[in-house]
């Protein structure tokens, strides 16, 4: 008879998953500043799993770095631990810093309008597992995909914006109520104003095709398929009042030929949007963004 594999072997491994946490931080460049996180860290009982950084310049630059640690050894709890950070280490080098923990998944509202195929992607990757998110809330200006919300158990609220109405107030409202982190516009086809990013006060995600600002207007596909483009792309970025210049988070794009039809461009750039909004996604939920000015470092 076969004995049982010990519970931290690699055939029976110790499920970490919500026993990590993650920090983040930029400063000014400076000596030093990845042997006093390890040190701090180590000094209360922490392991760290992974680290990135990167330094603009290593003379006068700015530093980002990216740090997922173990907490089952941690002496202290949670609350002492992050203000003897605060301390010991992020005042004296003058950090902008952040501490998440995987035990507490973010909480992301989706603002929709008519066309699916972005939710239903962000849906289907939460239930398969692929997203550590939580998502509270759906927002829309349409009743059309309230039954896909309700099939997962989400809470659907439609919104009817006209002139008349106080549409953003509403959504704010809701958004706040949930406790969302973060919001992302699934393909939601409204300019969010400038008051309703300073009310809301957190991240919003967004995602459109690569043809700005070279095919705009209601129907780029065809423009795009009358000057013979050979290349569909999808770019997400994080919104700031200037429409569609904020920081970029991710991008790609796919090859296409002659053969294409608009139809045909436009599902191919469907499928590239949908990836590329699940990898901003996925990256902002796991703290792998660090905003510079108008620039990202996506670790």
């Amino acid at each position: 008879m076969t004995a049982p594999a010990p519970t931290n072997s690699p055939l029976n491994p110790r499920d970490t998953t919500n026993n990590t946490a993650t920090l983040t931080i930029s400063c000014a460049d400076q000596p030093g500043i990845v042997a006093a996180v390890s040190q701090f860290l180590h000094n209360h009982g922490a392991n760290i799993i992974h680290s990135d950084q990167h330094s603009t310049d290593p003379s006068g630059g700015t530093f980002f770095m990216r740090m997922e640690f173990y907490l089952e050894g941690l002496g202290v709890s949670r609350g002492t631990f992050e203000r003897a950070f605060a301390q010991v280490v992020a005042e004296p080098f003058g950090m902008s810093w952040q501490l998440s923990y995987a035990a507490r998944p973010k909480k992301m509202a989706i603002l929709v309008s008519k066309y699916d195929h972005c939710l239903l992607d962000l849906l289907w990757r939460k239930r398969r597992g692929e997203l550590n998110i939580e998502i509270p809330l759906i927002l829309s200006n349409h009743e059309t995909l309230r039954r896909d919300a309700e099939m997962f158990g989400i809470p659907f609220h439609a919104i009817t914006v006209n002139k008349e109405n106080k549409t953003e107030a509403e959504q704010i409202r809701l958004m706040h109520e949930a406790g969302a982190d973060f919001a992302v516009l699934a393909r939601y086809m409204q300019i969010l104003s400038t008051d309703f990013l300073d009310q809301f006060g957190k991240p919003v995600i967004n995602i459109h095709h690569s043809f700005l600002p070279a095919f705009v207007g209601a129907n780029p596909h065809r423009a795009a398929f009358e000057r013979g483009v050979k290349l569909i792309g999808a770019t997400s970025h994080y919104v700031t009042a200037e429409l569609d210049a904020g920081p970029i988070i991710a991008q790609d794009v796919i090859s296409v030929t002659h053969r294409e039809t608009p139809e045909t461009l436009m599902r191919i750039g469907r499928d590239v949007e949908r990836q590329v909004l699940a990898r901003a996604v996925k990256a902002h939920a796991e703290d792998r963004v660090l905003v510079y000015g108008n620039k990202t470092v996506v670790f």
